[in-house]
């Protein structure tokens, strides 16, 4: 970074912590510093600073009221990364230790491209509502080197991955110093391999990531973590021997001695092995021994609601890793084998299934809404009921919650602080603040949901300009951009994960009559969609390819758009802009999804099946509901005709029913109760704080 003037000297410091990809006096600094490269650098301010020339931070420097802007900013960072008074140190003052948080992936902010979908979201909400609310814990996981892919969509709609490496100097990244030279960790694997190890602060949180692109290592070593949920088994279990090794060994290398270490899937199962052979190790226990006192400090989160979406290895490919370990705890194959060895009764026989090790391992274990955990208990049904857990509870649940300043828009943001009170944020998780949105006046509150879908057309307008121009696009891609979508026209919205049990596809089951919506003179309609389909689902891509065309369909008349590229500030765009947020996953593989959660804070009306967290918010008044229990081979049918029944009888007739001052009184009857009943109870802030009074100071 170049030479920074002495009176705001601090900038590298506030662009090098997170904190600022959620508040928005900070961003608002930075933006007013120079907006055109905050801009350029896509929110990045790091890079942001090593690209303007010295004379444009001089003149900054001489600016009464950009002083003014850059004090404030500083006293309130070093007030909040200062402050011993926190909701975590008022409420467990005697609680003296660390929790170390693991997870494959993180989403913090879009130019940190190193996450891929929920997963990664949820682990990165979880990161910054600890920070907020004091909680002691530190993350781990990989930095993936390229990243997660960037999607290019081209005129056929088949999409395809370019990868690009990240330059981890221009990010928020930085290493650790080990005596002037990045710490490295050697991992025996059997044989050696070797971590680079990266710090990333997220407010008071710190974040340690590692990677294996070093010259120590061997070629087919430095690729492990080259990209996120890339290459066949075998590359697959190397990773989480990398990940789950790793991550203990870094945090005992930095001192940490974590009380508690809360798994994020059974990618980071291996983390248990780890702490089991340090106990018998360290500590000359037996190995049923050191098993209970491993159990102790173990939390296991588990998601996947469908038994293809666990990693699960042949022995043989485990025997071939792990030789070496069992026999340094002194016991055989098959007892070594047990601990992870599963049958899911397709005739294939055992393997060794990483969540069947995560919840052999842990104290607890939960699902991640109230409907997952009664799937999960069924998937697991044969794992409980055996000897071992006749004693302990079957799978509980906390819900997934959202971080609310990450996701709220600006519009809202002041909203909610004229009529809520300038410390709402403080008070986010509590029912009865959100009773003032009733006070609130409609105008209000529908100027505020113009506002912010304003915004969205803005920023998707300005998106397909500038893909027209630096990609050539031609006027087919650019339709497909969203050019000719209308901000007055009631917009759904559908941005997520191109998995095929998503039904991305599921309205257009009767197009003739879903262009009678979306083309009604009168009351029309318009679809956007976004997302990726992971690089090897083919059946997502296809599914992507049938919307794509869809949206560059002259027929359709431009009342679909697909956006290209899906990223966070895609999302956060979409969730906060459109007036519908749809979901429509085949019931039950939707573990909980946060999106509509994200939507509904910002003014949003959630259209889905009952599947995920939405069953416990819906109420009859806050959204719709499609679908209902049809026999299996007619749900799609059923469901795509409950759709347009209830978009055709209650959705567009309450929307454009406007009264003599021009504003929908009935859908802002809705929108409130929306904004009611799901900001306080999917907030990151309940879910944390119920991590934290249910499993971690229990």
């Amino acid at each position: 970074m170049g030479e920074i003037p002495k009176r705001i000297e601090r900038l590298p410091e506030l662009a090098e912590n997170l904190i600022w990809a959620w508040h928005p006096e900070a961003r608002e600094l930075f933006k007013e510093l120079d907006h055109p490269a905050w801009v350029y650098t896509n929110h990045n301010p790091v890079r942001m600073l090593q690209i303007m020339p010295y004379e444009r931070l001089q003149a900054a420097a001489q600016n009464p009221a950009f002083l003014k802007h850059y004090d404030g900013v500083m006293y309130d960072f070093d007030r909040e990364l200062d402050s011993k008074e926190t909701w975590f140190s008022e409420n467990y003052p005697n609680f003296a230790g660390t929790i170390a948080y693991v997870s494959t992936e993180y989403a913090l902010h879009q130019s940190l491209p190193i996450y891929s979908g929920g997963l990664g979201i949820l682990s990165g909400d979880h990161v910054k509502e600890s920070s907020d609310l004091g909680v002691p814990l530190i993350g781990v996981g990989f930095v993936y080197p390229q990243g997660y892919f960037k999607q290019v969509i081209p005129r056929n709609g088949w999409q395809k991955a370019k990868y690009e490496n990240i330059k981890f100097e221009r990010t928020p990244i930085n290493p650790i110093d080990n005596g002037g030279e990045q710490l490295i960790i050697e991992l025996e694997f059997p044989n050696p391999i070797y971590l680079r190890v990266w710090n990333l602060k997220v407010g008071r949180t710190q974040l340690y990531l590692m990677d294996t692109d070093i010259e120590q290592n061997q070629p087919w070593d430095r690729g492990l973590s080259g990209r996120l949920y890339g290459g066949d088994q075998e590359m697959r279990i190397r990773q989480e021997i990398v990940l789950g090794f790793g991550a203990v060994r870094i945090l005992s290398h930095l001192g940490y001695k974590p009380e508690i270490y809360h798994l994020n899937e059974g990618h980071t199962s291996f983390v248990a092995l780890e702490l089991l052979r340090r106990e018998m190790a360290e500590n000359g226990l037996t190995f049923e021994e050191a098993i209970q006192i491993v159990k102790k400090k173990i939390i296991f989160t588990t998601h996947t609601p469908v038994p293809a979406g666990h990693d699960q290895f042949a022995f043989d490919l485990v025997s071939k890793y792990f030789q070496k370990y069992w026999e340094g705890l002194g016991i055989n194959r098959e007892k070594f084998l047990t601990l992870g060895a599963f049958d899911w009764g397709y005739g294939q026989g055992p393997r060794f299934n990483m969540t069947a090790l995560g919840i052999r391992l842990s104290r607890y274990q939960n699902a991640v809404s109230k409907l997952n955990r009664e799937v999960s208990r069924e998937m697991w049904t044969e794992l409980f009921s055996t000897p071992e857990f006749e004693d302990l509870p079957l799978i509980e649940y906390v819900t997934n919650g959202i971080h609310v300043p990450t996701w709220i828009s600006p519009p809202f943001q002041t909203l909610y602080k004229k009529y809520l009170g300038k410390n709402w944020l403080k008070r986010q998780d509590d029912p009865d603040l959100w009773e003032k949105i009733d006070d609130i006046p409609d105008e209000d509150l529908w100027f505020c949901r113009e506002k912010a879908k304003d915004r969205m057309f803005i920023f998707l307008r300005e998106r397909a300009r500038i893909k027209r121009i630096e990609e050539n696009k031609d006027s087919r891609q650019t339709l497909a951009a969203g050019a000719l979508l209308d901000p007055h026209t009631l917009t759904i919205g559908f941005a997520r994960r191109f998995a095929t049990y998503k039904r991305a596809q599921l309205i257009f089951q009767d197009i003739e009559r879903l262009k009678k919506n979306l083309l009604d003179p009168y009351t029309p309609v318009q679809i956007i969609f976004a997302g990726k389909a992971h690089p090897a689902d083919d059946p997502g891509k296809s599914v992507l390819q049938q919307i794509y065309k869809k949206a560059i369909d002259p027929s359709i008349g431009g009342r679909v758009a697909f956006i290209e590229d899906y990223d966070m500030q895609v999302g956060r765009y979409l969730v906060q802009g459109c007036d519908i947020w749809l979901n429509t996953p085949q019931k039950p593989f939707e573990a909980s999804g946060t999106s509509g959660m994200k939507a509904a804070i910002n003014g949003g009306i959630n259209f889905s099946i009952l599947d995920g967290w939405w069953p416990e918010s819906y109420d009859g008044s806050n959204g719709w509901f499609i679908g209902g229990k049809e026999p299996e081979n007619q749900q799609d049918v059923f469901d795509a005709n409950s759709f347009y029944d209830i978009l055709e009888n209650e959705v567009r007739p309450l929307f454009y029913h406007r009264y003599g001052n021009g504003i929908p009184t009935d859908w802002i009857k809705v929108v409130r109760n929306s904004i009611k009943s799901v900001t306080p109870a999917f907030s990151a802030r309940r879910m944390l704080k119920e991590y934290v009074k249910v499993y971690f100071s229990s």
